[in-house]
């Protein structure tokens, strides 16, 4: 079993959308574990609506293939269209950021994501849940990699977020249903 992270974001009815995400993942994988919901400013472009952002954890022998197919298999079902613009906003991103440590490229997919040294919306949540896991590249613990990060012109913040009856506005453990 590989410790699986993932980045979860929406601009488009994003309340709706990220409880869609956590209730797949969690009906999906085995003790889920979320980051606080975060609110922030949309990077890369300028017409779009504030995302909400948190990552999850979970253990899972699925290959690298495996997941994304069921990553984006869950974007499409929530709306997201496979030909939208990269800086465009959106009903549901799903993104692996590490699984079990593994760099390179996996099945089509580069591990680790390249966000999570360049996006605080990713790493401030990965290093709320993994402060002292360390980087599969650098080697740099996600507590440090956050309080090195030059964020100033990336905003976030915590928002208040209720998801079957738990309060995200602290991190927490979600045993299966």
């Amino acid at each position: 079993m590989a410790r699986v992270s993932v980045s979860i974001g929406s601009n488009i009815e994003r309340e709706r959308h990220i409880r869609a995400c956590l209730d797949a993942l969690a009906e999906t994988f085995d003790d889920l574990r979320v980051s606080k919901v975060y609110e922030s400013e949309p990077v890369g472009f300028e017409d779009g609506r504030n995302f909400y952002n948190l990552v999850a954890l979970f253990d899972c022998d699925w290959t690298v293939g495996e997941l994304q197919a069921w990553c984006k298999r869950l974007e499409f079902a929530n709306g997201r269209h496979p030909d939208s613009p990269k800086f465009s906003p959106r009903t549901l991103d799903v993104d692996l950021l590490d699984v079990g440590g593994l760099s390179g490229e996996h099945d089509g997919v580069s591990l680790p994501r390249a966000e999570i040294l360049h996006h605080a919306f990713v790493l401030k949540p990965l290093a709320e849940l993994l402060p002292d896991t360390r980087h599969p590249v650098n080697g740099e613990r996600y507590r440090d990699l956050w309080k090195a990060l030059d964020a100033s012109d990336q905003h976030l913040w915590p928002v208040s977020f209720v998801w079957r009856g738990r309060d995200l506005s602290i991190s927490s453990s979600i045993p299966r249903n």
